[in-house]
């Protein structure tokens, strides 16, 4: 039973450390001192831990011990069943009660040494911490912590001397860092919080201090160490910041002579150039001033360098023009040289320009004196001492002094005595005090002008201008013709005034401002106004509103005063005609005049607008009596045609041999009518075209022309008209004139009228010619007859309609034929000309262009 009751105990005992038993679930780790007491598991959950052990032995207990008393029982035969039970159930309490209590005092034991483990952890850690604060809490360093968006923990301080603020303002850097470190600083601190930059710096206060900024993120925490740096390595960050800020100064410096249009450079203690700028490189036509460098390319000749090694020293630098060949061409220069211990400097600064200007300024001078020795008017020059320094010509002629006084460089006073003495200057009640205004120019600031009214009735208008440097200077104008010219203007005025006052014509003058300056009583009277309405300096509306009684119609006084004040770049003259409410007709005209003035001028037009009015009626009815007239002459043409049809056609009957013989009598008398109404048609035909010409309704039908068959159809035509008048025909024309697109039955009706006319003129035997030829695109027909000829009187009425010459011709006529050969040869844009002489013959000549027919046209 012992062993048994050991057993259980030690695999309680095992059970709870191991914690292969389910009564002890726990987990027994080793200290580790690195970690603060709240890691641990809690005393009372272990206390728990052996409570519930306890009650899971007692639990188990009985069953074990009630087997070991029944062995017992059995064995022995000694005790009986109650006995046994209540024995078991004693001895398993006590068993249980020693077992937890057993198993009580070892885990307190365990207990004790884990809480002085744990406090000796604890004790380790408050002492490291003790020592890192106070190790960062140095006085030469201050630390700043950001963890995430929190506010940032401060820690640590440093110097006084540094200027560092101790609170919360430590953070705003520009209030006590230099503006330069707290922007390099606040750029690096946002790379750090942001993108985990690290950096390592120096920064200066204002008060000239150093520190050191390093930057670090550790845990998901950014810091920022500030350090006061001491002795050696102030004194090496001082010398960064010094080399930084020199190395600032030389590429700012370097930069300033690049961009600068002067050459600059750099040599050695040898003489060798070290760094030139752009414009030296440039000067001497190298691709970079790297290059104009390696091949020492030289901007000064020899000599110049020679000079200026010479007399250049650190005390004295060289200064002085030089002149070189840039570009070709020979240029002055200033060259400053400085020479250091380490080399020589220089610098080039174009003054070819100045020597220009120095230049051009004296011939300036030169050529102004000549200038002002050719002018009219008078000038003198006095200098700063009142001495006379210059003089031109009209100051001589003026004045008639001598050229050996001038010369002398008189005063100025000196001068005007002289002049008085000379009776050539006004008579003035005080001469002393008149001179002394006079001079007072010199010691005036503006211009003093003043009129001076000689003895010899000269006016002068005298301008004395006092120069900035020192002395004056006199112009003496002529104003004796000008005075004589605005008398005579004034008189010319006075003259002008009347003039436009006994004027029939009504006339106003406004100014720009729409204000009128003067009108004359046509004008008043005209529009109905009196003299105080249109009185000077009177407003153009309300001019218009004094005569709106008479005419208040938009196109009146309203459109005269948007001429009159409108700010137009151009001035526009108008002109019209106003019918006013009382019947009188007005023309009109709005005149632009100088000084920006406006004319208007009204003209009674009452009875020459009856009179053409009247005119105007009498044409109007004109016109329609020849309408009336063409129209009856086309209606009547029409109705005639057709009884001559059927005359000519029956009178052809009457000669067929079907109808019975014609003793010779009655042919002679069918061959009369045949003849008179061949005529007859003819004129009709003649007047129907002429009326359709008038009537603007003929239209040529164009077609291309052979001038060969043309010409035939036109001698066949005119054959028996030639034989009746005893005429022969010659006809000339080149060949291959080629194609005249024309209308045919108009061109030939043409030719025909000129051939007719000609053998009508001609005398019996004699002949007449057709002559065609081509003019570029033009076909010239040229009809000469041998006849009386045309006097010059007649040749401007030949075209006339019923403009004959019967008196001269074989037979008489209606005279529309050449009427009828100008309208045709017009409706073809073409000309007719005449070239007659008496007892000469005449020649008439028609010229007409050849037109492009569509292609469709010329196709078919």
């Amino acid at each position: 039973m012992s062993e048994m009751m050991h057993s259980l105990v030690e695999q309680a005992e095992d059970g709870a450390h191991a914690g292969s038993c389910p009564l002890y679930s726990g987990e027994r780790k080793p200290v580790d001192s690195s970690k603060t007491v709240t890691e641990k598991p809690g005393i009372l959950a272990r206390v728990a831990r052996i409570f519930a052990a306890g009650t899971a032995i007692a639990s188990i207990a009985p069953p074990v011990f009630a087997q070991v008393g029944a062995e017992a029982v059995a064995s022995a035969h000694l005790f009986t069943s109650s006995q046994v039970v209540g024995l078991s159930v004693v001895i398993g309490v006590i068993s249980a009660a020693l077992l937890s209590t057993l198993w009580v005092v070892r885990q307190r034991g365990n207990l004790e040494s884990e809480s002085r483990e744990i406090r000796s952890a604890l004790s380790d850690a408050q002492q490291r911490i003790s020592q890192y604060q106070a190790l960062i809490a140095d006085k030469n360093r201050r630390i700043v912590i950001w963890d995430g968006n929190e506010r940032p923990e401060l820690i640590g301080q440093l110097p006084a001397e540094t200027g560092a603020p101790q609170d919360s303002e430590f953070l705003a850097f520009g209030l006590w860092l230099k503006s330069r470190s707290a922007s390099e600083l606040e750029h690096a601190i946002d790379g750090l919080r942001g993108s985990a930059h690290s950096f390592d710096m120096v920064v200066e206060t204002h008060r000239e201090e150093i520190l050191e900024a390093q930057g670090r993120v550790s845990g998901g925490r950014a810091f920022v160490r500030f350090v006061a740096l001491n002795n050696l390595r102030a004194e090496l960050a001082e010398l960064k910041i010094e080399r930084d800020r020199l190395l600032s100064s030389i590429s700012a410096f370097q930069g300033m002579l690049d961009a600068i249009d002067l050459p600059a450079w750099q040599r050695d203690t040898e003489g060798r150039l070290t760094w030139v700028n752009h414009a030296y490189g440039e000067a001497v036509e190298a691709p970079t001033p790297e290059q104009a460098v390696s091949e020492g390319r030289e901007f000064l000749t020899t000599v110049a360098r020679e000079r200026i090694r010479a007399t250049a020293t650190t005390e004295s630098p060289f200064h002085d023009k030089i002149s070189t060949v840039v570009r070709g061409n020979r240029t002055f220069f200033d060259v400053v040289d400085v020479k250091v211990p380490s080399g020589s400097a220089g610098i080039a600064v174009d003054v070819s320009g100045i020597e220009a200007v120095r230049a051009e300024l004296e011939r300036t001078l030169k050529s102004h004196a000549e200038t002002l020795d050719h002018l009219a008017t008078p000038v003198a020059i006095f200098d700063g001492e009142r001495r006379l320094q210059f003089y031109n010509q009209a100051f001589v002629s003026l004045w008639e002094l001598d050229i050996a006084f001038l010369e002398s460089r008189p005063d100025n006073a000196e001068l005007l005595e002289r002049l008085r003495a000379a009776k050539k200057l006004p008579d003035q009640l005080n001469w002393k005090s008149w001179k002394e205004a006079a001079l007072s120019v010199y010691r005036a600031l503006d211009t003093q002008s003043d009129l001076w009214h000689l003895p010899n009735g000269q006016t002068l208008r005298v301008f004395a201008t006092a120069h900035p440097q020192g002395g004056a200077t006199w112009v003496f104008e002529n104003l004796t013709e000008q005075v004589d010219l605005e008398t005579r203007y004034n008189t010319l005025l006075k003259v002008q005034g009347e003039t436009i006052d006994h004027l029939s014509e009504g006339v106003a003058v406004f100014g720009p401002d729409g204000r009128i300056r003067l009108s004359n009583p046509a004008f008043r009277a005209l529009w109905g106004i009196t003299e105080a309405e249109a009185k000077p300096s009177t407003h153009i509306r309300a001019l218009g509103e004094a005569c709106s009684q008479s005419y208040d119609r938009p196109d009146g006084w309203k459109t005269f005063a948007e001429l009159i004040t409108s700010f137009d770049d151009e001035r526009r003259s108008s002109q019209g005609t106003l019918e006013l409410f009382s019947g009188l007709v007005l023309d009109y005209a709005v005149i632009p005049l100088p000084n920006a003035q406006t004319m208007l001028t009204f003209v009674n037009m009452t009875d020459s607008v009856r009179a053409e009015r009247a005119l105007t009626e009498k044409n109007e009815a004109l016109r329609k009596a020849d309408e009336l007239k063409n129209d009856f002459v086309q209606h009547v043409s029409y109705e005639l045609r057709s009884p001559l049809t059927n005359i000519i056609g029956f009178t052809d009957l009457l000669r067929t041999p079907g109808l019975g013989p014609l003793n010779d009598r009655q042919a002679e008398y069918i061959d009369h009518i045949s003849t008179s109404s061949s005529v007859l048609l003819t004129l009709v035909n003649d007047i129907l075209d002429l009326a359709t010409v008038d009537a603007g309704i003929m239209r040529l039908n164009y077609s291309p022309i052979d001038l060969g068959d043309l010409l035939d159809d036109v001698s066949m035509q005119i054959a028996d008209r030639l034989q009746e008048s005893g005429v022969t025909l010659e006809i000339t024309a080149p060949a291959h004139l080629g194609s005249l697109v024309a209308d045919p039955q108009r061109l030939k009706q043409i030719l025909v009228k000129l051939l007719s006319n000609a053998s009508n003129f001609s005398p019996e035997g004699s002949s007449i010619s057709l002559e065609c030829r081509r003019e570029g695109t033009d076909f010239v027909f040229s009809v000469r007859d041998r006849g009386p000829g045309i006097s010059q009187d007649m040749i401007a009425n030949v075209f006339d309609r019923f403009s004959t010459g019967a008196k001269s011709g074989k037979r008489g006529g209606a005279g529309l034929g050449l009427s009828i050969v100008d309208s045709f040869v017009s409706l073809h844009h073409g000309t007719v000309t005449i070239d007659s002489q008496p007892g000469k013959g005449t020649i008439v000549t028609c010229r007409i262009p050849s037109v492009d027919l569509p292609t469709s046209v010329a196709a078919e």
